[in-house]
C-alpha cells in the first residue's frame, strides 16, 4: 500500500509512536459529536417526514463538518515530549529507500547541539533515528552493524537553516522557475498570506544537493520578501528523491512527511520596511495600516467562527431544527480561503517569521503582535537588532534574531549592521541564529557554517556559534524534538567534518540525512586531492579576534601615530615581507623596531635590543607581518549604499562604445571614505582597485565599464595628497549575459564589437590604442567557458594585448589553454555556484568536486583572488578567502598571501617596490579566523595609517 496523500486520512501505522497525544479539546469535541449522532439524531429523524429527513441530513452533514473544524480551531498546537524517547520512529523512514543498516560512528568528537561532549564518543543510529550517544568503547561490536572509526574527527548535528529560498526558486535562476514572490499581483497587492511555498517547490533543484554537501540537512523554505504578508513556508530535508520510488515528489522532501497534515507546523513569512514600501509605493505608515486592516478583518472572521461554533454545539445538543437550519444556510461555518492563514495566526497555529531590518520596524511589528495577539518566532535579517536587545527581550516572546554574520551595506536597511552583533545579542541573552537567505552565489546556503565561524571570530562564544546553526533555529521553529541535536531519539541528521567546525574551510567528509549517507566517499576523496588541513588537533578551537579596551587603545594609538615615534613590536612569529630590511617568510619569535614608520631593526629580540630603547612597546603573542593586501572591489569609493542612487557616482552612460571619449574613468568619481573602507582596514586591505560603477541593483547591463582607479583605503588620504596611488589601472569590459543590452542584444555582437575595437584602435594614441598595443591591461569579466574560449581566440589573433580574465565559473575547464596563452586570471568564485545558466557547470568544490583554484594551480595559470557580490561588505574577509583557497588547493602560506597582494600587482602591472610597499602587522594568523590588524604602514610615505582599526 502506498503512502497516503495530503487529502487521505492517515492510519495509525503512519503515526510516530510515543510522541503525538491527541489534544483533550479534540477528544471532547469528537465525543460530543458521536453522542449526538447516535443518541439525539435517531430520535430527531424518527419524527420527521421523508422530505424533512432529506433536508435534515444535509443540514446535519454541514453542521457536523463545521463542528469538526471547530474542534480543529480550538485544538492547541501539538506539543512533543522532551527529552525525546530513544525508541521514537522517524516518520520519513521507509523500508525500501530508507536506512536499513545500523551504523556506528566510533571515536567521534561530538558537539551535541548544546556543547562539546567530553571525551571520544560512539554514535549508533538506525532507521533514521539516533539510538545512542555513549562514551567510546574498544569492545568489539556484536551483531550486524556497520562500524566507522572516525579517529577523533568532529561530528555535529546536521545544520539547520531557518531562511532559504531553494526549491521554490531553483538553480540555475530562470524566469520560468522563479516562484519565490507573489509580487505585484493587482488583485492582491502586498497581502498574500494565502499562498504557500509548497506550491512553488521544484523537487529537482540541484541547489538542494549542494546545500546538503555543506552539512545543512534541514531548511525552512520561505516565500520571498516582496509582500507585507508573503505566504506560508515549509520545513524540508535537503535530500532529493528520498521516497520509496526515488521520484521527484515534493511531499517526500518535507521534513514532516508521514505526519498528518493537520498536525504539521505552519510558518508565515512577513516583511517590514523597504521591500513592500518600494514595490507598492506605500510609506511605512501605509504598510502598517494595510496590515492592521487585514488583521482586523481576520479577527472579525475569527469571532464569527467562534460564535458559530458555540451556537452550533448548542443546536446539535438540543436538536433545535430552526437553529440548525439557520446555522447551515450558505454552507454553514463562516470561512474564507484568503483569510484562512491570517485567522490561523490569530489562533496561534502559525509561527511568524518577519523579514525586518531596522529598529523602528521591529518595534512596530511587536506592537502589532500585542494588538492582535500573535507571536513572532523570529526577526529575519534584523541587522539592527544589536541596537535593541532589551526591547526584543521585553516583548516576552523570546524572539530569535535570524541574521547574517557580515552580509550588509547593500541598502539603507542593511547599512546599520555590526560585525559584533552576535556577541552583543548573546550578552543580552537574545537567541541568535545565522541563516543563508539562499538564492544566489553570495548567499549560497552550502556555506552556512562559515557564518557561525565568522560570528565566533567577532566574539560570539564557540558553543553559541555552533548552536546558532543547530539547536537555536530548531528551537525557534519548534522542531527541536527532531533536529538540531545529536542525541538519542533525534533524527539521524549528522555531519562529519574534516576539521574543527569553526575553523576556516571546515568541510564535511560525510553527511547523513535520516541515517542515509549522502556523499560518495570516492568523490569526496577525489575532491580532496589537493586539500591541505590546518587546525586539526582534537580539541583545538579557533579563537576570536583580540581587541583592546578603548582607553588602552586610545593611549597606545596616540603614541604610535605621533610623527617620528619609535615603536617596538615583540612576539612576531611569521613575516611575509620581501624587503631587504626584513626576513622574508621567516618563522620564529622576532622583534621589529620602527622609527617614523620605517623599519630600523627586525630580528631576534637580542639583535634589536639596543635599537628598541625608548620606544612604545606592543607585545604580541602570535604576530604576523604581511604586505598590505590589494582588493579588486565591486564599488568601493563609488557607491556607499548600493540601492540608494544618491549615495553613488552613478551608472555607466550610454554612448558610442567605439568612441574613446565615451569611456568612463573611476578616478573622476571616487570618494575615499565609508563603511566598507573601515572593513577593508580591519582585514589589512591597504589598496583597492575600483572600476566604474555598474548598477547591479537595478540590473543595468553594459559591455563597457570603463577605466579603474587605484586607491588607498586608510581614509587618511584625500584626492589631493596621495589617496589615489594610480589614476588609471585597467580598462574593464564584460562578456556574457550581463553584457547584453539594447545596444548589444547578443553576446556574439559584444564579442564582435570587442574584436573590431582592438583592430581599428591599433596604433592610435587613445585608451583603446593602448589596450590594443598591450601597454594597458584589458580586464574582461567572464564566466562561461565558451565565452572564455572566444577570448582566448582574440588573444591568439591579437597576441600583444595584455588580457586579464575576471570571474571564475568556466575557467577550470580551459585552464591549460589559459596557461598556454599566458592569460592571467582574477578569480572571484573559488566557492562558486551554478546560480545562473551560464555558470551551470561550475565546480562546486569539496566535497562534491575539486576546487576551481586547485585546477588553475595544477595547470600553471597565474591567478589572484577577489571577492564578488552586490557591494563590498566582505572586503575584510579577503585574507580568509586566500587561506581557504590555500586549503582547497594545497598551497603554502606564502602562495596564499601572494594571491591577495603580489599576484594582483603583477597581473595589473602595478609595479610595487618591495622597499616601499605597504605592510600590516596582525595579532594572529590572518589566513585563519581570529586575527586582528594591529598596525598598517604606508610604505611610500613611511607613516602608520591605521592602529587597531575597528569596524561595526
Amino acid at each position: 500500500m502506498g503512502l497516503p496523500t495530503l487529502q487521505e486520512p492517515v492510519s495509525h501505522r503512519h503515526r510516530k509512536r510515543g510522541h503525538f497525544r491527541l489534544p483533550l479539546s479534540i477528544v471532547s469535541a469528537v465525543g460530543v459529536i458521536l453522542f449526538l449522532q447516535f443518541s439525539i439524531l435517531p430520535r430527531y429523524i424518527s419524527k420527521s417526514s421523508p422530505e424533512a429527513l432529506a433536508v435534515s441530513q444535509l443540514q446535519l452533514q454541514r453542521l457536523d463538518a463545521g463542528l469538526a473544524k471547530c474542534a480543529e480551531f480550538n485544538a492547541p498546537v501539538v506539543q512533543y515530549e522532551k527529552p525525546v524517547s530513544a525508541a521514537r520512529e522517524n516518520s520519513r523512514w521507509n523500508s525500501k529507500s530508507g536506512q536499513n543498516d545500523t551504523i556506528m560512528l566510533r571515536n567521534a568528537t561530538v558537539f551535541d547541539g548544546e556543547s562539546f561532549v567530553k571525551g571520544p564518543v560512539d554514535i549508533v543510529f538506525q532507521k533514521g533515528v539516533v539510538v545512542s550517544v555513549m562514551p567510546a568503547s574498544s569492545t568489539e561490536v556484536e551483531g550486524m552493524m556497520t562500524v566507522i572509526d572516525l579517529g577523533g574527527k568532529f561530528v555535529t548535528p546536521g545544520l539547520v537553516d531557518m531562511h532559504s529560498h531553494h526549491l521554490d526558486g531553483g538553480w540555475p535562476i530562470l524566469k520560468a522557475t522563479s516562484d519565490e514572490n507573489e509580487m505585484l499581483a493587482k488583485a492582491w497587492g502586498p497581502l498574500t498570506p494565502f499562498v504557500r511555498a509548497l506550491d512553488s517547490m521544484h523537487a529537482y533543484d540541484i541547489a538542494t544537493t549542494i546545500i546538503a554537501s555543506g552539512g545543512v540537512t534541514s531548511s525552512l523554505i520561505l516565500p520571498g520578501s516582496a509582500n507585507i504578508m508573503g505566504g506560508e513556508g515549509f520545513m524540508v530535508k535537503n535530500i532529493l528523491r528520498s521516497g520509496p520510488n526515488g521520484e521527484e515528489v515534493v511531499e517526500e522532501i518535507l521534513l514532516e512527511h508521514g505526519i498528518p497534515v493537520t498536525e504539521r507546523r505552519r510558518y508565515m513569512k512577513m516583511a517590514c520596511g523597504e521591500n513592500p514600501q518600494g514595490l507598492y509605493g506605500h510609506t511605512r505608515m501605509g504598510n502598517a495600516f494595510i496590515f492592521r486592516e487585514q488583521m482586523a478583518t481576520a479577527e472579525d472572521l475569527r469571532q464569527k467562527q467562534d460564535m458559530w461554533c458555540k451556537n452550533a454545539m448548542a443546536a446539535r445538543s438540543s436538536g433545535d431544527s430552526e437553529a440548525i437550519a439557520r446555522l447551515t444556510v450558505n454552507g454553514g461555518l463562516p470561512e474564507s480561503l484568503k483569510l484562512d492563514s491570517t485567522v490561523a495566526m490569530l489562533r496561534g497555529k502559525i509561527g511568524i517569521n518577519v523579514h525586518c531590518y531596522e529598529t523602528e520596524d521591529m518595534w512596530d511589528m511587536i506592537q502589532h503582535s500585542k494588538e492582535f495577539n500573535f507571536r513572532i518566532q523570529a526577526f529575519h535579517h534584523a541587522l539592527e537588532a544589536w541596537k535593541v536587545p532589551e526591547m526584543l527581550k521585553d516583548s516576552g516572546e523570546n524572539i530569535t534574531v535570524a541574521t547574517f554574520s557580515d552580509f550588509s551595506l547593500y541598502k539603507k536597511e542593511a547599512y546599520g549592521a555590526n560585525l559584533y552583533a552576535g556577541k552583543i545579542l548573546a550578552e543580552h541573552r537574545v537567541p541568535i541564529a545565522y541563516k543563508s537567505d539562499h538564492g544566489e552565489e553570495q548567499t549560497n546556503a552550502k556555506y552556512l557554517l562559515f557564518q557561525a565561524a565568522n560570528g565566533h571570530a567577532f566574539g560570539l562564544p564557540a558553543d553559541l556559534a555552533l548552536q546558532s546553526v543547530t539547536s537555536v533555529p530548531a528551537k525557534s521553529l519548534e522542531m527541536d524534538h527532531r533536529i538540531g541535536y545529536l542525541r538519542p531519539g533525534y533524527d539521524a541528521d549528522i555531519a562529519v567534518w574534516d576539521s574543527h567546525p569553526l575553523s576556516l574551510g571546515a568541510t564535511p567528509l560525510q553527511v547523513y540525512i535520516d541515517g542515509k549517507a549522502t556523499l560518495d566517499p570516492v568523490q569526496v576523496e577525489k575532491s580532496r586531492s589537493k586539500v591541505k588541513l590546518q587546525n586539526t588537533k582534537i580539541q583545538e578551537s579557533p579563537v576570536s579576534r583580540p581587541t583592546l579596551d578603548t582607553d588602552v587603545k586610545e593611549k597606545l594609538c596616540q603614541n604610535v601615530e605621533t610623527p617620528g615615534s619609535k615603536v617596538v613590536i615583540t612576539g612576531i612569529t611569521r613575516s611575509y615581507l620581501g624587503s631587504s630590511k626584513t626576513k622574508s617568510s621567516s618563522s620564529g619569535n622576532y622583534t621589529m623596531v620602527m622609527t617614523g614608520g620605517e623599519i630600523s631593526c627586525f630580528g631576534i629580540h637580542d639583535e634589536c635590543l639596543s635599537a628598541s630603547k625608548g620606544g612604545t612597546i606592543i607585545e604580541l603573542k602570535n604576530g604576523h607581518v604581511l604586505p598590505g593586501l590589494t582588493a579588486m572591489t565591486v564599488n568601493l569609493g563609488l557607491s556607499e549604499i548600493t540601492a540608494e542612487p544618491s549615495t553613488s557616482d552613478g551608472g555607466i552612460p550610454k554612448g558610442d562604445v567605439m568612441d574613446p571619449e565615451a569611456v568612463s574613468y573611476a578616478k573622476y568619481g571616487v570618494h575615499l571614505e565609508g563603511r566598507a573602507f573601515k572593513r577593508a582596514k580591519i582585514g589589512g586591505v591597504t589598496r583597492a582597485i575600483t572600476p566604474p560603477l555598474i548598477d547591479t541593483w537595478s540590473e543595468q547591463k553594459s559591455f563597457l565599464s570603463g577605466v579603474s582607479v587605484g586607491i588607498k583605503t586608510s581614509e587618511k588620504k584625500t584626492l589631493l595628497d596621495g589617496g589615489i596611488f594610480k589614476d588609471d589601472v585597467a580598462l574593464h569590459v564584460t562578456i556574457g549575459q550581463d553584457s547584453k543590452s539594447e545596444q548589444f542584444p547578443s553576446i556574439s555582437s559584444v564579442i564582435a564589437k570587442l574584436r573590431k575595437l582592438l583592430t581599428v584602435s591599433a596604433g592610435k594614441d587613445t585608451i583603446y590604442g593602448k589596450v590594443a598595443n598591450g601597454t594597458f591591461p584589458l580586464v574582461v569579466t567572464v564566466e562561461n567557458k565558451y565565452d572564455i574560449m572566444q577570448l582566448i581566440k582574440i588573444k591568439q589573433d591579437h597576441p600583444n594585448i595584455n588580457l586579464v580574465l575576471k570571474g571564475g565559473a568556466g575557467m577550470p575547464f580551459v585552464a591549460e589553454e589559459l596557461a598556454a596563452a599566458n592569460i592571467p586570471v582574477i578569480l572571484t568564485s573559488h566557492r562558486g555556484a551554478p546560480d545562473s545558466f551560464e555558470k551551470l557547470d561550475t565546480l562546486i568544490g569539496p566535497p562534491l568536486t575539486r576546487s576551481p583554484a586547485s585546477i588553475l594551480t595544477d595547470a600553471g595559470v597565474t591567478f589572484a583572488l577577489a571577492i564578488n557580490g552586490f557591494s563590498d561588505p566582505y572586503i575584510h574577509n579577503l585574507p580568509l578567502e586566500a587561506g581557504w583557497v590555500a586549503k582547497y588547493s594545497g598551497l603554502d602560506d606564502d602562495a596564499a598571501v601572494n594571491l591577495v597582494s603580489r599576484n594582483v600587482e603583477k597581473i595589473l602591472g602595478l609595479n610595487v617596490d618591495e622597499e616601499t610597499r605597504d605592510w600590516v602587522v596582525y595579532e594572529g594568523n590572518p589566513l585563519e579566523f581570529g586575527a586582528s590588524v594591529v598596525l598598517a604602514v604606508d610604505g611610500l610615505d613611511k607613516e602608520i595609517v591605521s592602529c587597531w582599526p575597528y569596524s561595526e
